[in-house]
């Protein structure tokens, strides 16, 4: 009688379990980000054309940029000539604080990308974290001059000037 109650319980048990299971839920990983960032890619040898750049993206965008920051770390290895390589490695090195290893990375977007709006605005995104707002107005003035109609480059100046109204700690 008791391996009875046992058994029904245990069946009652997964049957909730299974009941459980939805379409909004199918997509959560069990580290809080979407199911499609969890997939292991490090055995890969051979990528298409764009996986990497497009996998590190999709990690960036979920706010996962220790991740990021190793998918870009591949992609500036297997494609050194590829700016947007470059610049989700050095996006994602400044949002994990390592500004050593994004100072390489712009020195290398310099050489490729260095007169755009693009190139100004990130390397002036990257002082902004690091805390060096005249060096980082420098250089979203210089995007302004290049596209004054570029809407990142008025909402980092926005955020320049949010960032100089709120008390230093």
């Amino acid at each position: 009688m008791q391996r009875v109650r046992c058994l029904a319980l245990l069946l009652a048990g997964v049957a909730t379990l299974a009941g459980c299971q939805s379409s909004s839920l199918e997509d959560m990983s069990a580290f809080g980000d979407s199911a499609q960032t969890v997939a292991d890619d490090s055995a890969v040898a051979f990528y298409k054309d764009d996986e990497l750049i497009t996998t590190g993206k999709l990690q960036f965008r979920e706010k996962n940029y220790g991740k990021s920051y190793a998918i870009y770390k591949r992609a500036v290895a297997v494609f050194p000539q590829d700016p947007a390589a470059w610049l989700g490695f050095a996006a994602s090195s400044d949002m994990i604080g390592r500004f050593d290893t994004s100072d390489r990375a712009y020195a290398q977007l310099a050489k490729m990308i260095g007169n755009t709006p693009v190139y100004y605005n990130n390397i002036g995104y990257s002082h902004l974290l690091r805390g060096d707002l005249p060096k980082a107005r420098r250089y979203f003035l210089k995007a302004y001059e290049l596209d004054p109609a570029n809407e990142t480059t008025a909402r980092n100046l926005e955020l320049m000037k949010n960032s100089v109204n709120v008390a230093q700690r």
